[in-house]
């Protein structure tokens, strides 16, 4: 589904701002930006263009919208992009050298879920054991399932995964081709939707704060070290829309439905907003001072570089800029 929209307006909100917004920027600056569309990847985008944030800000954006974090870093890779949103697939594309990370969105700590279908026997984690699960590798669920696994003491090698797009992913699980998928909101939708008999075995926030995992925005390494002006207005829109909605959720799950979800419910939207922790923009600087944020980065490409039994990865204290964000909020 093609969602790209010329969005406009503030939908008659106008209160919760972080900062004080600045009269309309006479010079623009266009950015080419990538981002999933999900709830917490595009949340504080799709607010903050709702609510002239990023106009206020000199930034006209060309948005692409992307199903999964390793096509929208391969459309970076090949110069289409100069600044995507992720979830916690960053840790990995960085750790490899592409891009900077320089603004975290979010805690994914409950937006990746296990389904299972207890009508083709499995309904506990034992049985899973030799049967296939979908999902898309090297992604937050990918993460979310080796954890879940582990924890209920399943070698991940004692189960084939089935790696593809998330949404053939949960295509193939409603269709019966596997037995289980783990997925990220707002697939479940899809999965409640078509299969009221499946069940949500376990979701992140099992394993949240000890395995968190954060999504923010990466920049190009040439656009990033020319343009940090620029990347700190993102900041600054950004840390708008984002204390807006840490403030009036309710308020926000209902223009992002009405605007840009239409879809799914507010229900649903709230309830996405719920499985993510979000933090005013100030307390996500006291994150960056301490190293939490460096932390929780580098755990995850601990993850994926042993998965992929790579040494000699760059990392997050080298891929990850908290400066700029500190020196505008």
């Amino acid at each position: 589904m093609n969602r790209r929209q010329l969005l406009t307006g503030a939908a008659g909100v106008a209160v919760g701002a972080a900062l004080p917004m600045p009269a309309i920027a006479q010079t623009r600056t266009k950015i080419r930006l990538g981002h999933l569309h999900v709830v917490a990847v595009d949340g504080q985008i799709l607010t903050g263009l709702d609510r002239g944030s990023f106009e206020k800000r000199g930034i006209d954006f060309e948005r692409s919208e992307f199903n999964t974090g390793p096509e929208v870093f391969a459309a970076m890779a090949e110069g289409r992009l100069d600044v995507l949103s992720a979830g916690g697939v960053i840790s990995n594309y960085l750790a490899l050298g592409a891009g900077r990370a320089f603004l975290i969105n979010d805690i994914e700590i409950a937006t990746a879920q296990l389904w299972i279908r207890p009508d083709q026997g499995v309904k506990t984690f034992a049985d899973l054991k030799g049967r296939r699960i979908a999902t898309t590798t090297k992604t937050t669920a990918h993460i979310f399932l080796d954890r879940a696994l582990r924890a209920n003491n399943i070698n991940p090698s004692d189960v084939e995964l089935v790696n593809g797009t998330m949404t053939d992913a949960v295509a193939s699980f409603i269709a019966g081709t596997v037995p289980a998928v783990a997925l990220w909101v707002p697939f479940n939708i899809r999965v409640r939707e078509a299969l009221p008999g499946a069940v949500k075995l376990v979701d992140a926030s099992a394993f949240y704060p000890q395995s968190a995992v954060v999504g923010g925005w990466v920049a190009r390494t040439d656009y990033y070290n020319d343009n940090k002006e620029v990347l700190g207005n993102i900041i600054r829109a950004w840390a708008d829309a984002n204390d807006y909605i840490v403030r009036n959720p309710a308020a926000a799950a209902e223009a992002l439905q009405k605007n840009h979800y239409r879809q799914a419910s507010v229900s649903d939207i709230a309830e996405a907003l719920k499985a993510q922790k979000m933090f005013t923009s100030r307390e996500w600087r006291r994150l960056y001072v301490d190293g939490t944020v460096t932390k929780w980065l580098q755990q995850v490409s601990d993850f994926f570089m042993t998965d992929a039994g790579i040494t000699g990865a760059k990392p997050a204290s080298e891929y990850f800029d908290p400066d700029l964000y500190l020196s505008v909020i």
